[in-house]
């Protein structure tokens, strides 16, 4: 017998339960250095091959060029083992509605059975394991280098916010925060977020990208960007750390004269991404310093005399490691909600 979470595996048909949003929201809620740990502790077992992580299946629409749907099934190994997978859309048209431009639904399947055991709200999900990861990686690249005390975010939708939270929440601060983004009313909208969190760096509105980037030591793309649009080398000379969580905002020649990390080698040069069509242009791998699991197990030493881009894909086995944190911690609290005889067919023989 295993244990998924605080429920025992059998060899029976498991329950059926459904996470809501509100749930998986309390269930993260103030816990963003558990969160960081347990994302940290996913890449580990992951750059160790205790993961299945294939490649993300993109549904596209040709009557609806700027929407997509993404599927992302994985599998963690270890003493804590879980399946599943994340189905997520990006209509970016509902910002115009007033609604966000994701959602998201995870699925956590029995491995012992195949079974599905639950389904959870996870556009909160997904924007966590983003959010940990990128405060992951922003303080391992920065262990060799002077912290960062100016930051800069371009872009001001929910990633962007989720990021701050957790870069303040696991013991970051600034000195100043800049804003940017192409819409006026979305940075307005997240300089208001910004002062209402009592955060002690001044906040500033920068209308264009240049000034943004010049004046941050650590910059966070978080944009809808299909295709770079940033490609002045000289707007870095002063060597930032960037967060390129967008992955589709840098030209070419930006990530040639940096320290690329990313998450893993495989996804995140496929689908048009900037570390994708650098190695178009070049025709290899070789600007790839390594993963940030190489940074945290020493094998790779970040450079200080220029810039350092971390440029995650974004990988399931993450949706996974959080997505099961929700369960257990909703598990214990006892308030799973399950459905009872979700599953008609209990018996091989009826």
């Amino acid at each position: 017998m295993t244990t998924i979470g605080t429920r025992p595996a059998q060899t029976s048909v498991p329950a059926f339960a459904v996470i809501s949003g509100d749930q998986v929201h309390d269930a993260l809620r103030g816990r963003e250095k558990e969160i960081v740990e347990v994302v940290e502790a996913t890449y580990r077992l992951h750059s160790d091959g205790a993961s299945v992580n294939p490649p993300s299946s993109f549904l596209r629409f040709p009557d609806r060029p700027t929407s997509r749907m993404i599927a992302l099934p994985a599998s963690i190994g270890g003493p804590d083992r879980v399946d599943g997978l994340k189905w997520i859309s990006s209509f970016p048209r509902n910002v115009v509605e007033g609604l966000p431009r994701a959602s998201a639904v995870l699925l956590l399947n029995d491995p012992e059975t195949g079974y599905p055991f639950a389904c959870l709200e996870s556009s909160i999900i997904s924007a966590t394991r983003t959010a940990a990861s990128a405060a992951a990686a922003a303080d391992w690249l920065s262990r060799d280098r002077q912290r960062p005390a100016r930051i800069g975010f371009f872009g001001t939708g929910l990633i962007a916010r989720y990021i701050h939270t957790f870069l303040e929440g696991t013991g970051w601060s600034f000195d100043e925060i800049g804003v940017h983004d192409l819409s006026a009313d979305s940075a307005a909208g997240f300089r208001l977020y910004l002062e209402q969190t009592g955060t002690a760096g001044r906040v500033t509105v920068h209308h264009g990208a240049e000034e943004l980037i010049r004046q941050s030591d650590l910059v966070v793309f978080a944009t809808i960007a299909s295709q770079p649009h940033v490609s002045d080398v000289a707007w870095f000379d002063h060597n930032p750390m960037v967060l390129h969580v967008s992955l589709r905002d840098l030209a070419p020649p930006i990530l040639l004269k940096s320290a690329n990390i990313i998450d893993d080698v495989e996804h995140c040069l496929r689908e048009s991404t900037s570390p994708h069509l650098t190695e178009q242009l070049t025709g290899n791998r070789g600007f790839v310093s390594g993963t940030l699991a190489d940074v945290m197990a020493g094998r790779v030493t970040v450079p200080t005399d220029r810039p350092i881009v971390f440029s995650p894909f974004g990988l399931g086995v993450l949706d996974l490691a959080v997505g099961k944190y929700v369960y257990d911690e909703v598990a214990r609290g006892g308030e799973l909600q399950t459905i009872d005889n979700f599953f008609y067919e209990r018996s091989r023989y009826g």
